[in-house]
């Protein structure tokens, strides 16, 4: 992957992304922190924005509609699909977490409903249509090095 940092900020956050009802969807807790660089794409818009304004040391919250997270729910992703499309091993059930190969690299789909001969699916991401709230703490900001890439990158 070929990705121009020439400028670009290397951040380091903990951070408790949680629900508009609470319920936590993810968190750096009892893990490394989240290490990404600013304006390359790996961080979803709102937060990838709340972040740009932060110096290292600051403890923010931000609030993020689903426009600027996810986006909201397409009902064009939610998908009539024949059954002779999954492994016939593969034990299908309603709520069941799947992921789909497609032309841009696998996708998170959902099953909906079962009916004879096809499967309902839905392609949106989990989290379309939700607010998110990012509590985070900014461990480390700084311009990015090459080095910076290759870690986040795994090469």
């Amino acid at each position: 992957m070929d990705i121009d940092i020439k400028g670009k900020d290397y951040v380091k956050i903990d951070y408790t992304g949680s629900l508009a009802d609470g319920s936590v969807f993810d968190s750096s807790e009892g893990r490394e922190p989240l290490a990404f660089i600013l304006d390359v794409g790996m961080l979803i818009p709102g937060l990838e924005a709340d972040v740009k304004e932060a110096k290292t040391g600051d403890k923010r919250k931000v609030i993020i509609a689903p426009e600027n997270a996810y986006g909201e729910i397409k009902q064009e992703a939610v998908q009539d699909v024949p059954k002779t499309q999954f492994p016939e091993d593969l034990k299908l059930e309603v709520g069941m977490a799947l992921q789909a190969q497609t032309d841009q690299g696998p996708i998170p789909a959902n099953v909906k409903e079962i009916k004879e001969e096809s499967v309902i699916v839905d392609f949106n991401h989990p989290l379309a249509g939700q607010q998110l709230t990012f509590d985070y703490e900014v461990l480390e900001k700084r311009p990015a090095t090459d080095d910076d890439l290759k870690a986040i990158m795994g090469n």
